[in-house]
């Protein structure tokens, strides 16, 4: 059952990616055909034109983007948001849409193929769209992956280290002091001083929960200890937050099959669920990407869930297949 009981606003968070060797961004190229279908769609309003330059202006990468999407899908008009002008437009006008919108999903599957084999190279377990996967580890501790999440793993040294590349995963680690069980995460380390603990890489945020005992935080030169039943998050750019009370069963709901929101950032939400389908979702508004959400949603149904949201905050989706769906205040 879907419950979706409230919307307020705040601000999204963009997912960047950090490997060199390929550095078209998915983020990047979901937000060149966002605004390439609202350029296509109609002249914008003077403050759609200033956001839009000001998001080519953000970073070189978005005008390689945008350059990329538009070069591909440049022939094609009128992308309408409402279904009701894709049935109003001519015949041909139609296969026209119909042909872009595939090739326009196409081109996002390619991009996302090359941040997947950069990803392959550098992990050492992994999972795909909506698995979950239990590993165990040569000390008998234990990685719970959720779904499109990665994990690489050194045991060698002084230390137990592993290093969470992509989503989320809870650890469980096997007690021994002479080796500290250490899972580094957005540019800082989270250690092991108990047993269990789950980590979600948001953007470039960690955001830590424990689950047993404690953990120590290291970030940016400070540290921190989050004990049992806490929540903390770090990043980059991020100082570590006090640590606050949280539901554990709610925070680890995934582990179960459930996806529990309180009084999140929709783009936070979408970018979760996005691990559990096969394909890309897009919000270009800033203003809609900060609608609050709160609600229980299967794992297995994520485009149900986004029916669900997109009935209960008045919002509406363009699919370009199902692999690439646009969402709109």
């Amino acid at each position: 059952m879907t419950v979706v009981v409230s919307s307020h606003a705040s601000r999204a968070i963009r997912k960047m990616k950090d490997n060199a060797q390929f550095p078209d961004d998915e983020s990047a190229h979901a937000e060149a055909g966002a605004w390439w279908v609202k350029l296509d769609a109609g002249p914008l309003s003077r403050e759609d034109r200033h956001a839009f330059e000001a998001w080519l202006a953000d970073d070189p990468l978005n005008r390689v983007a945008f350059d990329e999407v538009s070069a591909l899908c440049g022939e094609v008009r009128a992308m309408r948001p409402r279904s009701s002008s894709t049935l109003n437009t001519p015949p041909v006008r139609r296969l026209r849409l119909v042909t872009a919108a595939a090739l326009l999903a196409a081109s996002f599957a390619v991009f996302l193929s090359f941040d997947e084999l950069a990803l392959s190279w550098r992990a050492d377990f992994r999972t795909d769209t909506g698995e979950s996967r239990i590993v165990s580890l040569e000390d008998g501790s234990r990685v719970h992956l959720a779904a499109k999440s990665a994990v690489a793993w050194n045991f060698h040294g002084v230390e137990r280290r592993l290093t969470l590349l992509e989503g989320e995963a809870w650890f469980e680690a096997s007690p021994n002091p002479a080796r500290p069980f250490v899972v580094a995460a957005a540019s800082g380390t989270v250690t092991a001083l108990g047993t269990a603990f789950d980590i979600a890489l948001e953007s470039e945020t960690a955001r830590v929960t424990v689950t047993e005992h404690r953990v120590a935080i290291a970030s940016q030169g400070r540290s921190s200890l989050v004990a049992e039943g806490q929540q903390s998050a770090f990043g980059p750019g991020v100082a570590i937050t006090p640590p606050v009370a949280v539901d554990i069963d709610n925070a680890t709901a995934w582990r179960r099959g459930k996806l529990i929101f309180n009084d999140q950032p929709l783009g936070e939400v979408m970018a979760t669920l996005s691990r559990y389908h096969s394909g890309y979702f897009v919000i270009p508004a800033r203003a809609t990407r900060q609608l609050r959400v709160t609600g229980v949603f299967e794992a297995s149904d994520p485009l149900g869930a986004l029916k669900a949201i997109e009935e209960s905050l008045d919002l509406h989706a363009i699919y370009l297949t199902d692999y690439l769906v646009i969402l709109h205040g």
